[in-house]
């Protein structure tokens, strides 16, 4: 019995839209992440990008749970001397929304080649609207 391995132009791929109004960022994250790596799909395999692209839509209203609003440290370093920056999740909010959906999905993905493919295929808008009308996406509920 052999394994079985997926090559990459055996895959289709669909869109599926995301809406976050409301929702808690990780099971958002989750979802978005399952289905950029394609872990749904018979086809799975790990080392292929095998996943659907992803729309999610009403980013600036998803929720987070407990006292991370003020309380989550995001922390980034520009590469200078003194260079460390620190912000809050509000102050995120604020100037970025996205931000806070594209860093949770990021993280959950591989930290490789293969993972800034798949982030590639993610697309992250505040509002209800996106221009990706014409590839038919499917909602997807959480």
């Amino acid at each position: 019995m052999k394994t079985f391995s997926a090559k990459a132009e055996e895959i289709q791929r669909e869109w599926h839209v995301i809406d976050a109004d409301g929702k808690v960022l990780g099971d958002v994250a989750v979802a978005a992440a399952n289905l950029l790596r394609g872990k749904g799909k018979p086809l799975f395999t790990p080392h292929v990008d095998c996943g659907d692209f992803v729309v999610i839509i009403n980013a600036d209203k998803v929720r987070l749970t407990g006292n991370k609003e003020d309380g989550k440290i995001y922390t980034r370093y520009t590469g200078y001397a003194g260079g460390l920056k620190r912000e809050t999740v509000s102050k995120v909010r604020s100037r970025r929304p996205e931000l806070i959906v594209e860093r949770a999905v990021r993280g959950m993905i591989p930290h490789n080649r293969l993972g800034r493919a798949i982030f590639r295929k993610l697309k992250v808008y505040n509002g209800a609207s996106h221009p990706h009308d014409a590839q038919q996406a499917k909602p997807y509920e959480l």
